[in-house]
């Protein structure tokens, strides 16, 4: 796995790049001492794997990964255990407080590496993120990591996209038809104008006013599918 590692102390990346040294799949690309500077190297690296300090001058790594429009693996490191519980809340991949301890380090990577294997072959456009992509949501002072695959509908809010997954309905300042391009169009569909819909979160089909259908979805929601897409939607589901 490609890693780099982002912290704004020479001596905790020392520390870290000599504890790497037994994980044989880890090759370490890059350092960074700030978010602006990870930025440049994670578009510049395309690392897998980021070690990532949150708290560090200017903007930390909550703010960093929200300037990402795809996310690495990110095992946050830190000295202050405060963030632990929001961390994981927003679905991190693992959280090691300082001093870091081989042990858990180790287990760290061991997951990194399984999610990595999840995603399976990458899409074959680099724009179009498949179903095991995972993206980073703000919403104010609330963020997430969120798994295409948890994501049942998107909506339009005016130059918004309300994004629902789980309990979870956040906003983020991207229109709808951007969010449509870069998603798999196997698996994500324009119902209407204002929702994209996740095929496999559908339990049922009605037929509907006018040659429409309504499509229900395993947690509940009702979606009508406009007429034109009704038509496209019967030609995809169909033998």
């Amino acid at each position: 796995m490609k890693a780099l590692i982002v912290d704004d102390s020479q001596l905790a990346r020392q520390e870290l790049r000599h504890l790497l040294k037994t994980a044989n799949d880890i090759q370490i690309v890059g350092e960074a001492e700030s978010a602006e500077e990870a930025l440049e190297k994670t578009l510049d690296l395309k690392p897998e794997l980021l070690f990532l300090d949150i708290q560090m001058p200017g903007k930390d790594g909550f703010e960093l990964l929200q300037d990402l429009e795809e996310v690495p693996e990110v095992i946050f490191t830190t000295a202050y255990d405060h963030y632990a519980m929001k961390a994981f809340d927003h679905n991190a991949l693992d959280y090691l407080q300082k001093p870091i301890k081989e042990d858990r380090l180790l287990l760290a990577i061991e997951k990194a590496a399984a999610r990595l294997r999840e995603r399976g072959t990458q899409s074959e456009s680099k724009n179009i993120l498949s179903l095991h992509n995972q993206v980073f949501v703000k919403d104010g002072e609330q963020c997430w990591f969120v798994s295409l695959s948890d994501i049942r509908v998107l909506e339009i809010m005016g130059s918004y996209t309300r994004i629902y997954f789980k309990e979870q309905k956040p906003m983020i300042p991207r229109s709808l038809n951007y969010m449509e391009k870069r998603l798999d169009p196997e698996v994500f569909f324009r119902a209407n104008r204002q929702q994209v819909i996740n095929l496999k979160y559908v339990e049922r089909i009605e037929p509907w006013f006018s040659g429409t259908l309504k499509v229900y979805l395993k947690d509940g929601e009702e979606i009508e599918v406009s007429r034109r897409q009704s038509i496209r939607f019967r030609e995809i589901m169909s033998f």
